[in-house]
């Protein structure tokens, strides 16, 4: 498969949602203790593909759109986050999304904000089918024998469902082709259901890829109570692994688990350079998928200059309970030769623990050789590997 062209994704949220009853628009309802319109875009980050999110909100709810994704999205997605001002409808809200994308993306997804619990693998066979042939949508084949009826309840006729597909979203195409179908539409007036229809009203064949049954919209609130049963599934646990290396040097502290240990060398580093803490650090940004403990703290930036790793450590499990988790536990080999860390490992396991606010039973460290092979062998450096299990804050699970 060739290199994907770059791409983004426009989700309109501009829609009140009066359907659902709600007071507030339902993409600002909690799903599974967080908001739904932050699950979408959540899974359109979790892309590697995806550059760009846009997002197109209800302009009366503009700020509190903001004040939102800013809230619950690591800092690094805020970069590739647009924000702005949704239409009147559906098409006006997604072309709002579409001029927010910069020159260089040429593949555009277009995603409903109420269908929050899309699948990587659904978006990026969006993506390959729509480099592939130009436009496609996620749909699925219908099951339920459906009935044309009268308008007092009547059946009419029992309709062939052999050839029909329920449309989901992501609806994907070059970017150059959804444009020319806005332009169209403008011109004629046409008012399309979904990006599929602007598509199909000029003439561009739209395919069909196969989407997930788990990928509904909500709409109604029992739509809601199933979504909330689907990701306290998905939600239930995640699982993380963290590896460092520091070389050791003279004129510098050792500090491992934030214990100081007495002892001759110490790890050179930005920070404090404590292997243990960042390995768990990783673990945890592991398990959440958001990257690496250099991306949330560059060695470039002068702030974290000699700091202690526990703070950092900290910051990243508060980005875990935002995302609705907690520590189960974690698993932590230290590779050492000298010195010996056996008295200090059970303070280790304390400090790590309080960072994760968690009982120090949950963190276990262990300290291992490698029987003077390698660089650890040799004394030249430490390094550490950390596991981790994250468990859903709600429910048992």
């Amino acid at each position: 498969m060739s290199p994907l062209p770059p791409a983004g994704v426009v989700i309109p949220a501009g829609g009140a949602g009066s359907r659902f009853g709600h007071a507030q628009p339902k993409q600002f309802l909690e799903l599974a203790g967080l908001p739904i319109l932050v699950w979408t875009c959540r899974a359109f980050f979790a892309v590697e593909a995806i550059r760009t999110v846009a997002v197109a909100a209800p302009a009366d709810y503009l700020h509190h759109t903001i004040d939102l994704l800013q809230a619950h999205l690591p800092a690094h997605h805020l970069d590739r986050l647009h924000i702005t001002a949704g239409g009147a409808t559906r098409q006006d809200s997604v072309y709002a999304g579409l001029v927010q994308l910069p020159p260089e993306i040429e593949l555009v997804l277009v995603h409903d904000a109420a269908r929050p619990l899309v699948d990587p693998a659904t978006i990026l066979h969006c993506l390959e089918e729509a480099a592939r042939f130009g436009a496609v949508i996620a749909a699925v084949p219908v099951k339920d024998t459906l009935k044309r009826v009268d308008h007092d309840g009547t059946i009419m006729v029992t309709v062939d469902r052999s050839h029909l597909w329920q449309a989901q979203t992501p609806q994907a195409a070059r970017r150059q082709l959804l444009e020319h179908a806005f332009a169209e539409a403008k011109r004629t007036g046409f008012v399309g259901t979904d990006e599929a229809s602007l598509l199909e009203a000029v003439g561009i064949p739209v395919r069909v890829v196969a989407g997930s049954e788990c990928n509904g919209k909500i709409t109604l609130p029992e739509d809601l109570r199933m979504a909330a049963a689907l990701a306290a599934r998905e939600k239930s646990m995640k699982i993380g692994h963290g590896f460092d290396a520091h070389r050791l040097v003279s004129g510098r502290p050792l500090i491992l688990g934030g214990v100081s240990i007495k002892y001759e060398l110490g790890l050179e580093g930005h920070s404090d350079a404590d292997v243990v803490a960042h390995a768990l650090t990783d673990a945890l940004l592991g398990a959440l998928g958001a990257g690496d403990i250099g991306r949330h703290f560059p060695d470039t930036d002068p702030q974290y200059k000699g700091i202690d790793s526990l703070l950092l450590l900290s910051r990243v499990y508060g980005l875990a309970t935002q995302q609705g988790f907690r520590l189960g536990n974690a698993d932590i080999t230290i590779v050492c030769q000298r010195p010996k860390l056996a008295p200090y490992l059970a303070a280790m396991s304390n400090n790590l623990a309080r960072c994760c606010a968690s009982d120090p039973t949950a963190v276990n460290i262990k300290a291992t050789t490698t029987e003077k092979m390698g660089y650890t062998g040799r004394g030249e450096g430490i390094a550490a590997h950390a596991v981790v299990l994250l468990r859903s804050s709600h429910g048992s699970a």
